[in-house]
């Protein structure tokens, strides 16, 4: 009986986390133009300073817009980036940006 609640529960669990990075892709790739200049056009960086989007898993991406918007992760070019960006804004791009390969 406990397996069973165990895997219930990690279940759940997977299915809140998927709904809470769920996101529009389509909405995301239209408010990428910006992160292009620095990440790519489809989220390969030409550069080494600046790390590929594409591929990442929605909930990092997630996690590290949003911690960027929040101060709780200081860069002095992103932080201005992340700053407008809404809830919605951040969880379409992540969407965009896992939905390509590498």
């Amino acid at each position: 009986m406990r397996k069973i609640l165990l895997l219930i529960t990690a279940a759940l669990l997977s299915v809140n986390a998927a709904a809470v990075f769920a996101g529009d892709a389509a909405a995301g790739k239209s408010k990428s133009a910006t992160c292009a200049a620095c990440h790519g056009p489809n989220g390969i960086s030409p550069n080494d300073m600046w790390p590929n989007l594409a591929g990442q898993k929605a909930g990092y991406l997630v996690a590290q817009m949003k911690a960027f918007r929040d101060g709780q992760r200081a860069n002095p070019m992103m932080a201005p980036m992340a700053a407008p960006l809404s809830d919605d804004d951040i969880a379409n791009l992540a969407a965009y940006y896992s939905s390509l390969g590498q």
